[in-house]
């Protein structure tokens, strides 16, 4: 299985301390190299990325087709704009993006997008994680990731979590 990341998902997970679990779901992940830039300035708010470029199951590939990246980039930031060609130049079976934009333009291409929530849906429908409730509400905490609160409370029911009240 190819799963292409943009830098939200790992960005996310890597605040929280729930990265491994982009290992255990999908055993590797490839990243273009716009991304990798991403997560490592990361170190200037004094997260630590200086194990991804040692790290064995996140690759970091050159996007071949800078043509295809350089329209992309007329809707899209670097990240997304890679990550959406090389996920399209490996016939990834699953590009994991949160932005609204990256995702529909990804779909353009008929990619099959997963965002950071259906990670860690995934992770708990795996027993990969016990709750998702604390690890959702870590991510909004710590991460300051945005979830709409209908949303929050739909993926806590949908894991059999919803007696759960949201609060903000």
């Amino acid at each position: 299985m190819i799963i292409v990341s943009d830098t939200s998902p790992i960005s996310n997970l890597l605040r929280i301390g729930q990265l491994p679990l982009l290992q255990a779901l999908y055993g590797s992940v490839v990243i273009p190299e716009s991304v990798y830039a991403e997560i490592s300035a990361l170190e200037s708010f004094g997260i630590d990325t200086s194990w991804l470029a040692d790290t064995k199951w996140i690759a970091i590939l050159p996007v071949g087709d800078q043509a295809l990246v350089e329209r992309l980039k007329d809707e899209l930031d670097p990240g997304e704009a890679e990550a959406i060609a090389l996920a399209i130049e490996l016939k990834a079976d699953r590009l994991l993006m949160d932005e609204r934009l990256g995702r529909q333009v990804a779909q353009r291409f008929s990619l099959k997008v997963t965002g950071l929530l259906g990670v860690l849906v995934a992770a708990k429908q795996d027993k990969l994680i016990a709750e998702l409730k604390p690890v959702l509400d870590d991510l909004m905490t710590r991460a300051k990731f945005w979830v709409h609160p209908e949303l929050y409370r739909q993926i806590l029911q949908d894991v059999n979590e919803g007696d759960s009240a949201h609060s903000s």
